[in-house]
């Protein structure tokens, strides 16, 4: 595979190279070999697929009969009929792009464009009883819609967790390459290496001059030097992709560096030279030759905070009424178990800085506040947070309490007198506070949350470092939508009692 080359000019001209180019759901793109495992690995999402669509669509069969026996049209010919257009399911979930990572790395992009899918499918099997003169009842469309959707998000939501599984264990993991060696190459580095679950392992770096980075150790494998050798840097290591910084060099290098590899099959991701912006508030448009990035403004007031608060203050008071007696039970616990009261009250930073106390379960003695200087050395966390693994302050019952979260649930109570809400930011000590970097002072911009993006992302086992950075997200990015999501997710991590203690 010879290059005609012109180490000046990285829009140099290049004979063709093979380089087998293939995407596979959730797996690699790239080389030979790795594309020979994703297309296995492809039709068994699609062999998994099909067989989720018969599921659910005998499921709709059997409720049809069940729901609707005056149904003239037998359980035979729908399944005739439903046989005829089954080869049709992969060519619609082909159609919204199903089997290409690039398009469903989020999983609520997954959900929708297999709704799509799903709806396309039912409106050709639809056109199918037309042709073939088969009368079908109203009823089984109306039973096999959700049947599908619910049998065919299950099948997905178990695929997913698989490959994330496989990929945590170093397994399925697209090899790249990245251009441009300067902080923001590193923040793309550092994140990948840190979550092997989105899919990439970084193999080197391509850089067009020998940069020194600050307190990096630069190795022979990560200096490929010349951006203008990356295809023959992505041939000699194997990769199935290149990451461009978009910052480490000029519009007309990286235009003629694009070029010159999607010209060689070689697939290209340019970072946005964006952090912490969630994907659904940007928007691509042209203006003129040049794609723009749209970027949604913040909107949390009008209609989308009484939404909020009105989600908070309802749902709270169910709560509240559902989890009575396990509250009984925890308080009656802490009475038993430790002299002192049954609550804990501690003064709390809100939204805009304002101060008040947060309700919890007692689970320290009642002098903890005094014993803290005699701890304060067993301190596991960096920064302005304070945690202790085994803290000797915490009573027996409180260990319980805070394993399962129960302790936090008077704060119920401050959600409904509109102190805090559901989902927002942790709420901060005034010591926390006063050693806060200027930045996480956006945090007040909202109120403060029983969870949030740090709980379900680790809780107490979260780096310290993150925990801000997370919360930070959640404030620039809220959506209703959001809350819901991170609720959700909170039953699992409280189940598991995930990084509580």
């Amino acid at each position: 595979m010879g290059l005609a080359a012109d180490e000046k000019d990285t829009g140099r001209a290049l004979q063709k190279v093979e380089l087998y180019p293939s995407t596979d759901v959730f797996g690699s793109e790239g080389s030979q070999p790795q594309a020979r495992g994703s297309n296995n690995r492809k039709l068994v999402v699609v062999f998994a697929d099909l067989t989720a669509v018969i599921i659910g669509l005998w499921i709709s069969i059997l409720l049809n009969g069940w729901i609707n026996p005056s149904d003239p049209t037998s359980a035979g010919v729908y399944i005739g009929l439903l046989g005829a257009t089954l080869p049709f399911w992969p060519i619609a979930f082909t159609h919204q792009a199903l089997y290409k990572a690039r398009f469903i790395t989020r999983g609520i992009d997954e959900g929708w464009r297999g709704i799509k899918a799903v709806f396309i499918a039912i409106v050709a099997i639809g056109i199918a009883s037309i042709a073939f003169d088969v009368q079908v009842a109203r009823t089984w469309y109306a039973l096999a819609i959700p049947s599908l959707l619910i049998v065919v998000g299950l099948e997905r939501i178990i695929a997913r967790l698989v490959f994330k599984r496989a990929r945590s264990n170093g397994k399925m993991l697209r090899r790249v390459l990245i251009v441009g060696k300067n902080s923001e190459g590193w923040l793309v580095k550092d994140m990948l290496d840190d979550n092997a679950t989105l899919g990439y392992e970084v193999v080197g770096f391509v850089e067009d001059h020998l940069a020194a980075v600050e307190g990096r150790n630069v190795t022979d494998t990560e200096l490929l030097r010349n951006v203008g050798e990356t295809l023959r840097a992505v041939e000699a290591t194997d990769c199935g992709g290149v990451i461009i910084s978009a910052t480490a060099m000029d519009i007309g290098t990286s235009n003629r560096l694009i070029r010159t590899l999607t010209e060689n099959g070689v697939h290209v991701e340019l970072s946005s030279t964006l952090c912490d912006i969630a994907s659904d508030r940007l928007t691509i448009r042209p203006l003129g030759r040049v794609p723009m990035v749209y970027i949604e403004p913040v909107q949390r007031n009008g209609w989308r905070a009484v939404a909020k608060r009105v989600f908070d203050v309802v749902t709270a008071a169910i709560l509240v009424i559902c989890l009575a007696p396990v509250m009984a039970a925890a308080a009656l616990a802490v009475r038993l178990t430790s002299p002192g009261p049954i609550f804990f009250a501690q003064e709390r930073v809100g939204r805009d800085g304002q101060l008040f106390k947060v309700l919890k379960f007692r689970t320290m003695v009642t002098n903890a506040e005094e014993l803290l200087e005699n701890v304060r050395h067993l301190n596991e966390a960096t920064g302005p947070l304070f945690k202790i693994k085994d803290d000797p302050r915490i009573t027996k019952a409180g260990k319980l309490l805070r394993k399962t979260s129960i302790d936090e649930l008077p704060q119920l109570f401050n959600v409904i007198r509109g102190e805090m809400s559901l989902v927002g930011p942790r709420p901060a000590l005034p010591t926390e506070r006063d050693q806060w970097d200027p930045s996480l002072h956006n945090r007040l911009r909202v109120q403060p949350g029983i969870t949030g993006m740090w709980q379900v992302n680790g809780r107490s086992d979260a780096d310290d470092g993150d925990y801000g950075q997370l919360d930070l997200y959640y404030v620039d990015n809220w959506t209703l939508a959001t809350d819901v999501l991170i609720l959700l997710r909170t039953v699992p991590a409280v189940l598991l009692q995930k990084g509580a203690h």
